[in-house]
């Protein structure tokens, strides 16, 4: 059968450092960061201090290598995060996810999404990662709305994502979704033509999805190993073209986002551990608000159901 057609969709030691970066933020908290750059200044600090890119080596074995100096940068990246968070117009601080797990969650294929002749052999099609952990996965699909205030947005909330490229939609700025690969979001593969690929032939759906493949080798330097199917429909052919050209995962969804509401697949309409959410790469010609319009409601319903997100590639 064809799967997927549902839609949603004891007391820390503070260093120098610590007393400039809480200048830093308090003062960014002060003038409302409104007019200037003090969140982003703030969050490149925090992050600095938090050990992350850009930050100078810590010395061997000191202070800082012990696990309450992590547990101090972690509240250093958060106050930094709560800045952000006030800069963008978020309700309330996004949550930050936890440690991502040592080893990957085994994943199936959900049931119910089976396709005929369905094995073991076939990337595994789920809606949501089997995890514990109070973690949700934010997607966005396509590629239509290049909004730079979106890739600032998430890189200062420090919000990782997922990108699932359609090529007729982003071939005509290749270098947007470069920036974005640069700030850490992983790219996948969601066709050259947005085709309902069960309505197409093997050969038709391998020149969908692994030319897809070559592109984004080519223009990102990477092969996708994680690939939607447009509309989130498929068949046995579409599962095994895909594992022909490096796919190793085919991602649904649980939760559709939208800038003014949320469509979810679930009767009880909410969040559960490991849930996948789509969104799209749209702008207000499409929907009702820009991207950060969307990023704030999905992340109000996000935070407020006290879940966190988490970068969907450290579970999959």
């Amino acid at each position: 059968m064809t799967g997927g057609r549902q839609r949603v969709r004891g007391r820390l030691r503070r260093g120098p450092g610590y007393a400039v970066l809480a200048a830093l933020l308090v003062a960014a908290a002060a003038s409302g960061c409104a007019a200037g750059d003090g969140a982003d200044t703030a969050a490149r600090s925090a992050k600095a201090q938090a050990g992350q890119p850009g930050a100078p080596a810590e010395p061997a074995g000191g202070a800082l290598g012990t696990r309450a100096a992590q547990a101090e940068r972690a509240k250093l990246a958060q106050a930094a995060r709560a800045v952000a968070a006030k800069k963008w117009g978020l309700a309330t601080t996004p949550l930050a996810a936890p440690v991502p797990p040592a080893k990957k969650p085994h994943l199936t294929t959900r049931k119910g999404f089976e396709v005929s002749g369905q094995d073991d052999s076939l990337p595994p099609v789920f809606t949501r990662v089997p995890t514990t952990d109070k973690v949700v996965f934010l997607t966005m699909d396509d590629g239509d709305d290049k909004d730079p205030e979106l890739l600032k947005m998430m890189s200062e909330l420090n919000i990782p994502y997922s990108a699932f490229l359609t090529d007729y939609l982003v071939r005509d700025d290749y270098t947007y979704f470069k920036d974005a690969q640069s700030r850490g979001t992983v790219l996948g593969n969601h066709t050259l033509n947005h085709r309902y690929l069960p309505g197409l032939s093997h050969d038709e759906q391998k020149r969908e999805i692994c030319g897809q493949q070559d592109i984004l080798q080519e223009q990102f330097g990477k092969r996708p190993r994680l690939f939607r199917p447009p509309y989130g429909n498929y068949n046995t052919d579409t599962l095994k073209v895909a594992k022909s050209c490096g796919i190793t995962a085919v991602p649904l969804w649980e939760a559709e986002a939208f800038p003014d509401h949320m469509e979810w697949r679930e009767e009880d309409r909410k969040l559960h551990p490991g849930d996948i959410i789509l969104t799209h790469f749209r702008g207000k010609a499409d929907w009702k608000g820009s991207m950060p319009d969307l990023v704030r409601s999905v992340m109000k319903v996000i935070t407020d159901q006290g879940y966190s997100v988490a970068r969907l590639e450290d579970y999959v």
